[in-house]
Order: C-alpha cells, then sequence, then structure tokens
C-alpha cells in the first residue's frame, strides 16, 4: 500500500470513526430541515483533489499559466470573441499580436460592449470578484496591475486557499522540451502537485514521437515492426521511473476502436497496458476529441464527436487486471458510459470534460452517474488551463454538487433510510476527489 493510498484510507476512517462533533462513532442524525445545511457544510469544508488539469508546478515557469491576459486568451473566449469580432479582424491578425493586445480584443468585444453571459466568460468575473477586484469597474489596466504586483507563490496560495484545491494533477508529456528539462533536474518538489504521464503524443502521432525517440537512441521502426514494442516500453519505463506517476493518460478521438490493428491500437497493446499492469498504473482515457476542426483558431479549433463505447467494454473485459478512468465528450456518449460502468468494477467515470463542462450539461450528467452508479465516480475534474481558472470550475461543482446531493440525500431520507452528518462529510470527500484518489491508488477498485 502506497502512502498516497494509507493518508486517503486514513482520511476516511477518521471522518467515520470520530464524526464531525468529536467523540459520536457515527455523527449526529439528520431531519429532513437539516440535510441541505449539512450538504453545503460538507461541500464547503471537504478538500478537492483535483485528478485532471493542464496546470503545472511553479518548477515549470512560464508553463503554468495565470493573471488576467492568460484568462481573457483561454481558447473558449477566443473561439467566442471571433463568433462576434468584425470582418477586420481577421484570425490572422490576430495570432500576429501580443498577448496583451489579443486580451484588450476579448476584453472589449466579450466584457465591454456585450455583458459577459457565457460559461467561461462568466467565470472571468466570478474569479475577479473572488480575488477582491471590482469586476463591474471593467478596469483591465488595474487588474494587470494587480497581478503584476503579485509573486507567484503567494497568489498560488490564495488560489487554492479560494478554490479548496488541496491536490492539482497535472498533465506531463515526455515529448515536451521545457517540461523534459525539469525532471532530468529532479523533478516537482511542491507537493501540491502531482504528474499523470501524458500519452498522446506516442499514441496519436507516431511519426513524430518515432522520430523522437529515434533521436534518444531508441531502436524503433516507422511501421513498429522489430523491437519497436520493446524500446517503447523501456521508453515509458524510464519516464515512469523518473516521473512517479499517478497514472498513464490518453485523449483518442472518437473513431478510436478497440480491437483492431492500427497503429494507435497496437501501441496500447503491445506497449502502454503491459506497462500500466507491470507498473499498477491506471490509464486514464479521454474519448471524443476531433481534433482541429478549424485549424486556424489553434487550440480553440477542436471539436467533439460520437465515440463508439464498445472500445472501453472491450478494454476492461480483456484487461480485467488493468484499472482504467473513462470519461467521454459528447452528451450522446453519457449514459451508455455510465451503463457500461455498472458492469465493470476497474472502470472509474470521472468529470464532465471540456465541452461537457458547463453547469447546465454537468448537472444533467451527475444526477443521471447518481441514479446508475451512487458513489462509484467522480462528479468532476477542472480540466483547467489557467491557475485562476480553478478558482470559478469548483465554485460552479460545489453549488452543482449542492443541489443534486440535497435532493438525493433528502430522497432516501423520505424513503426511509437514517442518515448521519458524518456520512454525509465522508461521502461528500469522496465526490471531491478522494474517491477518486483511492481507485488510481490501488485503495479500491469501484464497485
Amino acid at each position: 500500500m502506497t502512502p498516497v493510498t494509507r493518508e486517503f484510507e486514513r482520511s476516511h476512517a477518521d471522518r467515520v470513526n470520530e464524526g464531525p462533533g468529536g467523540g459520536v462513532s457515527e455523527g449526529t442524525p439528520l431531519g429532513p430541515a437539516q440535510v441541505e445545511a449539512c450538504v453545503q457544510r460538507a461541500l464547503q469544508t471537504a478538500p478537492v483533489h483535483d485528478i485532471h488539469t493542464h496546470l503545472y508546478a511553479p518548477q515549470f515557469g512560464d508553463v503554468l499559466l495565470w493573471g488576467i491576459d492568460d484568462l481573457l486568451t483561454y481558447h473558449y473566449l477566443v473561439a467566442e470573441f471571433f463568433r462576434v469580432a468584425g470582418q477586420e479582424i481577421t484570425i490572422e491578425r490576430f495570432w500576429a499580436l501580443p498577448k496583451p493586445r489579443q486580451s484588450d480584443l476579448v476584453w472589449k468585444h466579450l466584457f465591454v460592449e456585450r455583458s459577459p453571459i457565457s460559461e467561461a466568460a462568466r467565470g472571468v468575473v466570478t474569479c475577479l470578484n473572488k480575488l477582491g477586484l471590482e469586476a463591474g469597474d471593467r478596469d483591465l489596466a488595474g487588474y494587470r496591475r494587480y497581478f503584476a504586483n503579485r509573486s507567484l507563490a503567494s497568489h498560488l496560495d490564495e488560489v487554492l486557499a479560494l478554490s479548496g484545491v488541496r491536490t492539482i494533477v497535472m498533465t506531463n508529456d515526455p515529448f515536451e522540451e521545457r517540461e523534459q528539462a525539469v525532471w532530468r533536474n529532479g523533478g516537482v518538489i511542491d507537493d501540491r502537485f502531482r504528474p499523470a504521464l501524458r500519452l498522446d503524443g506516442l499514441l496519436n502521432d507516431w511519426p513524430t514521437a518515432g522520430r523522437l525517440l529515434r533521436d534518444q537512441g531508441y531502436a524503433v521502426e516507422p511501421d513498429l515492426s522489430g523491437s519497436t514494442a520493446e524500446m517503447v516500453r523501456r521508453f515509458l519505463d524510464a519516464w515512469i521511473a523518473r516521473m512517479r506517476p499517478l497514472y498513464l493518460a490518453a485523449s483518442l478521438s472518437p473513431d478510436f476502436r478497440y480491437p483492431d490493428e492500427s497503429g494507435l491500437t497496437r501501441l496500447l497493446r503491445d506497449c502502454v497496458l503491459p506497462v500500466a499492469r507491470a507498473h499498477d498504473l491506471p490509464v486514464a482515457l479521454m474519448i471524443g476529441c476531433r481534433r482541429q476542426i478549424n485549424p486556424h483558431l489553434r487550440l480553440a479549433g477542436d471539436g467533439v464527436g460520437h465515440a463508439d463505447l464498445a472500445t472501453s467494454s472491450n478494454l476492461c473485459l480483456a484487461y480485467p487486471d488493468v484499472r482504467f478512468l473513462c470519461t467521454v465528450l459528447a452528451r450522446e456518449n453519457q449514459h451508455e458510459l455510465a451503463v457500461i460502468a455498472r458492469k465493470f468494477r476497474n472502470l472509474h467515470l470521472f468529470g464532465c470534460w471540456w465541452f461537457a463542462n458547463t453547469p447546465s450539461l454537468a448537472e444533467e450528467i451527475t444526477r443521471m452517474r447518481v441514479e446508475l452508479l451512487g458513489h462509484s465516480f467522480t462528479p468532476q475534474h477542472s480540466d483547467v488551463r489557467v491557475l485562476d481558472q480553478l478558482i470559478y470550475k469548483w465554485s460552479d461543482t460545489r453549488a452543482m454538487l449542492a443541489r443534486v446531493l440535497t435532493d438525493k440525500y433528502a430522497a432516501l431520507l423520505a424513503a426511509g433510510w437514517p442518515l448521519t452528518d458524518s456520512r454525509v462529510v465522508c461521502e461528500v470527500e469522496d465526490f471531491l476527489g478522494a474517491g477518486a484518489m483511492k481507485f488510481i491508488t490501488g485503495a479500491t477498485a469501484g464497485d
């Protein structure tokens, strides 16, 4: 059992045994009038373990995005900006501008000339207000001065305090030169950040990955023949030893199928899954992103597609000793994936990913998952790319979970089942990521 596993098991057991009132082994019984307040209290005090982000520890330097200009040039807002900007602002002209000038344009068109009612735009307003700034002043120069006068260390501490986030799981690409330098120099020393080994480059762009591996001395072949599988496994072994990731992860297109004889599937079957099994690491699959449907928009140009989820059940059936985390992008896939998860204890659903991470869809999906899976899933991860976004993402998630869990616990009481406050506190902690961390570290395999 790993130290992380022991930490989460001990925390969970202490909550149940002590109870929030202290000395009451199973806590204080709840009546219908106390449920909402208990759920709200638990959500405000339970720590968040954010199991998938695009944030980085401070050692990574400017790879970690933060501040007003990074908030305003977030790819959701860039795409929204081009919906309303005049034709005189071409995409080419926009990308040629320095970041502050890009954010000036986004601010003007989405926050000054219009009310910021989209989820991404309102999120910026929430961040500013919770940081103590008056968003209604529309003082972009003043916001820039505020962030310019902050140290990253103090700002990080404040954002984590405001969001209630204890653990940030990064997305770490072994082919990214700026990241490689950090890992080769000793890695991350801030234990609030935990690594995840991202395999998109390996699985989705083998020609480039193969060239990079050959440059590092690995004898791999363009057609995956010969000793390629062994070499790739050695490469993954080396990065696992260096990085000590919580899991292996890949974002896959809706066209992904398993089994088949595509290069992607061969790499997964012959390299990734054997390595995951050998190191007892889960594999996180994020399925449904159709890359670059408008490449001119760069990161903002990705779309969504309906996936064939027989792939998920086939993998779980073929590899019962490998733990899989899974999330899907299309709304149309959500119900099917929840049904599949009922059948496989080695499959853990997590989060409302990307375009599904809007308040209306997140609540719909979470209610359905509670009804089908009970406690054995993780409602949300933030997927944020800018540090400050943790503030509004987790504020939204707490508000959504308060509505869902209050309804579900009230219905349970009405059905005649007794509840205690300590039980609610413990279960809320699991919903905010402790349950996922126990699954990831092998403390539980789901239900």
